[in-house]
């Protein structure tokens, strides 16, 4: 998924810093979870997923790939050791949390 993500930074000219990056990383979290918020009123009701929380799910997995880009890190690997780090501590204490 990163290499079609930085295919397509590199198509359009997209590059900028990773600064940029991560503030519009956090813009489309925000985004996403104001489609969560609408979808239960709130809390009101049950979640029920939508077009637009879908849409916006990807626009935060598109924007979180272009980060990884700009930082020179590989998503998968650091996902596959974020996995393993959790498996760990579930294994050890139950809980993923780090306890912090």
């Amino acid at each position: 998924m990163q290499k079609a993500v930085k295919e397509f930074l590199d198509e359009f000219s997209l590059h900028t810093s990773p600064e940029t990056r991560y503030l519009d990383l956090v813009a489309e979290i925000g985004e996403l979870g104001k489609e969560i918020l609408k979808a239960t009123d709130y809390g009101k009701k049950y979640f029920v997923k939508t077009t637009q929380i879908a849409e916006e799910t990807g626009d935060c997995l598109f924007s979180l790939l272009a980060l990884c880009e700009e930082l020179g890190v590989n998503g998968e690997e650091v996902l596959l050791r974020a996995l393993a780090k959790y498996r760990k501590r579930f294994e050890e204490k139950g809980s993923i949390d780090s306890g912090k």
